[in-house]
């Protein structure tokens, strides 16, 4: 019912984050994913499980047999990034999102750019609503490095597809499912529920309703 690619330097990072298993994924899984997809069921990409989902074209997935429209790659700061982000979503029809619910997760990725082939594979994210969750600062705003830690366009740090069901984004709600992970968790002792919670909670939420 639930799908989760979360793979930490597959092949050591070889040719590029994350390709070398994407490769894997489309010679040996397309038609099992996409199935599994089409049947109503979910897919998560966690950092280099996003990067794989990206250059496999399952996501935005915008059709097979087309020129791969998004990539991610090296972060601007020429860096690996260990750090705390603040993610605001863009989208309603993504089911693993809480909506109007800006959540705070770590990252770890020295390539994590998200980057389009052009300004109208940008425009296109946009207007089918493929872009997941962006990165911005305390009170909601855009912004450059560090609010931004990796350069990508659009400050894009995760992307749905049409479906709503399949999620990429490079940050780690796995690394924020209890409060006592949050780094000044000794100061918001009142809070109940761990930021990167919401987006396990509202996909079992979906698998109950639905299966």
């Amino acid at each position: 019912m639930f799908f989760i690619l979360f793979i930490g330097f597959s092949y050591g990072d070889d040719v590029a984050a994350g390709k070398i298993l994407a490769n894997q994924v489309m010679h040996h899984l397309s038609e099992p994913i996409q199935k599994f997809i089409d049947d109503g069921k979910l897919v998560l990409g966690i950092c280099n499980g996003f990067q794989a989902l990206v250059k496999a074209g399952i996501l935005p997935g915008n059709g097979s047999g087309r020129q791969q429209p998004v990539t991610i790659t090296y972060n601007d700061s020429g860096k690996f990034e260990d750090r705390w982000v603040y993610l605001a979503p863009q989208t309603d029809r993504c089911i693993f999102i809480e909506k109007g619910r800006q959540i705070y997760l770590p990252i770890a990725h020295g390539e994590g750019k998200v980057v389009t082939k052009d300004t109208a594979s940008l425009n296109e994210l946009k207007s089918d609503g493929c872009i997941a969750f962006k990165y911005v600062d305390l009170n909601g705003k855009e912004g450059d490095y560090p609010i931004n830690p990796n350069g990508s366009v659009d400050s894009i740090a995760g992307l749905t597809d049409s479906t709503g069901r399949v999620l990429g984004l490079m940050p780690h709600p796995e690394r924020h499912v209890r409060p006592t992970q949050h780094p000044q968790w000794s100061r918001l002792r009142s809070k109940d529920e761990a930021d990167g919670t919401t987006i396990f909670t509202n996909a079992v939420r979906y698998i109950r309703e639905k299966f």
